[in-house]
């Protein structure tokens, strides 16, 4: 009987670099999903899924993460006394949103180290690991579609996209056995492989629920080149002695560590919002309308 999945580790402590010049003070998880932080949007998916706690793995200049989800006694009271009462509403819900613990990675030796700084925190028990650069819109949160295939099958789930043959350099591809509606036995994993030397076009995205023995794992996997230890390496282990499944989820992801990745997860969200959607739908379509007949 396996245990529940209680507690997701989010490492939050990249510098962002994809974005700058925007991210060169500002953590690139507080830039905001329309007026909500994509940390939070993460956050709120983690709730949604059933999870209790969160274990954010923070670095150097990342303290304004905490500080978002803290009580803001001033901010409050100039809300109470010019009674915002939506926004004070707004704003008190962020600080009752999540019970977070944050551990400082103290060196940016990857996401595989990064992960293993929660190893005190997550103790003896299966964990969800959430990459909040992917921003995952979908009717069941992605989450909890990978913790409901955790628990049917009690082994280590990672969640797949089919992506396109010129893009499978930019992730970690996974091949295996296709064998149940969605689902994948994977037998091997290789990060960001050349196009010609894939082993297929299903990609890797951000979530996965892992069992606690990856942090065995990870204490024993060697730093590669760049010194960094590679969750990757640790996943391949586990799909060699254990078990590992792959979970095309069902979702609209947006990769928002890119510029155009963060600009079309904004639009698509804010086309969703009741009270600006209709206006910016309108607006786009003027925008392409007037686009069009410049270019005839």
């Amino acid at each position: 009987m396996s245990k529940t999945v209680r507690k997701a580790v989010i490492p939050v402590a990249g510098l962002g670099t994809r974005l700058l010049p925007a991210t060169k003070v500002v953590p690139k998880e507080l830039l905001p999903i329309v007026d909500t932080p994509a940390i939070q949007v993460v956050i709120e998916e983690v709730l949604a899924s059933g999870l209790q706690e969160v274990i954010l793995v923070t670095g150097r200049g990342k303290g304004a993460i905490e500080d978002h989800f803290d009580h803001s006694y001033e901010l409050e009271d100039i809300l109470t006394r010019r009674a915002k009462t939506d926004q004070l509403n707004s704003v008190r819900r962020i600080s009752k949103l999540v019970r977070a613990v944050s551990i400082r990675q103290k060196q940016p030796l990857g996401l595989g180290h990064a992960v293993l700084c929660a190893k005190e925190a997550v103790g003896d028990e299966p964990f969800v690991v959430i990459l909040p650069d992917d921003i995952i819109a979908a009717k069941v949160p992605c989450t909890r579609q990978l913790i409901d295939v955790y628990h049917k099958y009690n082994a280590g789930v990672v969640s797949l996209l089919p992506v396109p043959e010129e893009h499978v350099s930019r992730y970690g591809i996974v091949h295996g056995e296709h064998w149940a509606p969605r689902l994948h036995r994977i037998r091997t994993l290789v990060e960001k492989p050349k196009r010609e030397e894939a082993p297929s076009n299903l990609a890797i995205i951000g979530r996965y629920v892992l069992p606690p023995k990856v942090f065995t794992y990870l204490e024993e996997t060697p730093r590669g080149a760049d010194g960094e230890i590679q969750l990757t390496d640790a996943l391949q282990r586990l799909a060699r002695e254990r078990a590992l499944i792959g979970y095309e989820y069902i979702g609209e992801r947006h990769d928002i560590g890119d510029k155009l990745g963060f600009l079309k997860c904004n639009i698509r969200h804010a086309l969703q919002r009741e009270d600006i959607g209709p206006e910016l739908r309108q607006y786009l379509r003027e925008l392409v309308s007037a686009e069009q007949e410049s270019q005839s």
